[in-house]
């Protein structure tokens, strides 16, 4: 089954990340906390621990972030964490996974297994899409 899903990122938290020893990279590497809202066959809200190594500067970098879902997919409510991480070299999308971590889902939601994706419009209007079989 698939869930389409337009997402508005309704806030958006550094978090200091307190390393020892810590590495210096030529990309700054930094943690943050992620609030997301969802509408279409996919609605509900996301809590986000996102962390990326990026230059704000040149778009460069490559991010991971751990989701936690609730609300519904296709009408089917509950809760579940899904992962997804892409690289960027300022104006594309490479080296792209996302996965629904098994055995996370919750209500109706339960057994959940699968895959999806994101993508961002020219416009900036942010999709996501799931991938999914219950039970």
């Amino acid at each position: 089954m698939r869930a389409t899903a337009i997402f508005t990122v309704k806030a958006f938290v550094p978090t200091d990340l307190k390393s020892e020893p810590s590495v210096a990279t030529a990309l700054p590497v930094g943690v943050a906390t992620m609030e997301k809202h969802f509408e279409g066959e996919a609605a509900g809200r996301s809590a986000t621990l996102f962390t990326a190594a990026f230059d704000q500067a040149t778009g460069v970098g490559t991010y991971v972030a751990m989701e936690s879902f609730e609300g519904s997919l296709n009408g089917k409510e509950g809760s579940f964490n899904f992962v997804h991480s892409a690289t960027t070299s300022g104006s594309d999308r490479t080296a792209e996974f996302f996965t629904i971590v098994p055995s996370s889902g919750t209500g109706d939601l339960v057994g959940i297994s699968g895959a999806g994706g994101m993508a961002v419009d020219a416009d900036g209007t942010h999709r996501m899409w799931f991938d999914y079989q219950l039970g």
